[in-house]
């Protein structure tokens, strides 16, 4: 997977927007209003940081071992640096939907209510 086809995965979900919060260089993927990934454009190789069950993460970590790595500048627990292009797409593609189903699990009700008006 390269960043376009990343990017057209993250922004195919539903109520996603991309924006640079932070600088010039990180693209940031938000699902109402809440981060699920982050991909620092200039870091070389290719990485992207996704949320991750805890579990979930230790055991990618385990078996993708320095492809998957506990989550650059971000909590070690609950995020994960991966080096996508070096991984199987679908596993990348997978990824992107567990932490963005993540994030939208954890949004008040209201905000639920409101993604689901979205269509």
């Amino acid at each position: 997977m390269n960043v376009e086809e990343l990017r057209l995965r993250c922004l195919a979900k539903k109520g996603v927007t991309e924006e640079f919060p932070f600088d010039a260089d990180t693209l940031v993927f938000k699902v109402m209003g809440k981060m699920f990934a982050l991909v620092p454009l200039e870091r070389m190789p290719p990485q992207c940081n996704l949320k991750c069950d805890p579990e979930k993460s230790e055991e990618l970590r385990e078996q993708y071992d320095r492809l998957i790595t506990p989550g650059y500048h971000m909590s070690k627990v609950h995020w994960n640096t991966l080096y996508y292009e070096q991984l199987p797409p679908q596993l990348v593609a997978e990824l992107i939907d567990h932490s963005y189903d993540l994030i939208v699990g954890s949004l008040t009700k209201k905000l639920k209510q409101q993604l689901a008006d979205l269509g």
